[in-house]
C-alpha cells in the first residue's frame, strides 16, 4: 500500500498530478492520499482532505511506501515508521510555497538511506519502479533506523544553518 500526504497548510497539485499519472499506469497498486485543500481531484486513487493524528499514524504504519512533500513532519514520520520516502519539494516560483526552504531540506536530507527526492514526473516514475522491483524481489526497502537517528534529526531542526540553538525563545539569525 502506498500512502500520499501533502500536508495541511498548502495544496500541492503538481505532486498529486504526478502520482495520479503514475497510478493510471499501475492500477494494481493500492494508493490512498491525504490531499488537503486542493483543486485537483485525482481520478485513480482514493483521497481524504484531512485526518486525525491517529488515522494519519495508522496509514503511515500500513504503508509500504510514503509519498509526500519535503516537509519535516513527513520526513520524521517516515523515519520513525522505517518506510521508504518519495519526496517532491515545493517551489516558490511555481506558487507551491512562500519560499524555497524545501529545496534546502531536500538537499540536506536527500542523502539519508531510503529518502528519495524527485522533482519531475520522470524522476518520480523511475524511483517508483525501483522501489517496486525491490519489493518484488523481497529486498528490504524499509529504512533501517538507528536508535538515535530521529533524535539527531530533531536536534538538527532545533538549530539554524549556522549551528545556533533556536529553541527556548532564541531566534535564528
Amino acid at each position: 500500500m502506498i500512502f500520499v500526504t501533502v500536508g495541511t497548510q498548502l495544496p500541492f497539485e503538481r505532486l498529486l498530478e504526478t502520482v495520479d499519472a503514475w497510478v493510471a499506469e499501475h492500477p494494481d497498486q493500492e494508493v490512498f492520499a491525504q490531499v488537503g485543500q486542493t483543486k485537483y481531484k485525482p481520478s485513480h486513487f482514493r483521497t481524504t482532505i484531512s485526518m486525525s493524528p491517529t488515522e494519519y499514524d495508522d496509514w503511515l504504519s500500513r504503508a509500504d511506501i510514503i509519498i509526500g512533500h519535503v516537509g519535516m513532519g513527513t520526513i520524521i514520520s517516515g523515519v520513525k515508521h522505517a518506510k521508504p520516502l518519495v519526496l517532491m519539494p515545493r517551489h516558490a516560483a511555481k506558487g507551491e510555497h512562500r519560499n524555497d526552504h524545501q529545496l534546502a531540506t531536500a538537499k540536506q536530507f536527500g542523502t539519508l538511506p531510503s529518502v528519495n527526492i524527485v522533482d519531475s514526473n520522470e524522476d518520480f516514475f523511475a524511483v517508483m519502479e525501483t522501489l517496486l522491483k525491490r519489493s518484488e524481489n523481497d529486498e528490504a526497502v524499509k529504512l533501517e533506523v538507528s536508535s538515535g537517528l530521529v533524535n539527531r534529526i530533531q536536534d538538527f531542526l532545533k538549530k539554524d544553518f549556522d549551528g545556533h540553538d533556536c529553541t527556548n525563545g532564541n531566534k535564528a539569525r
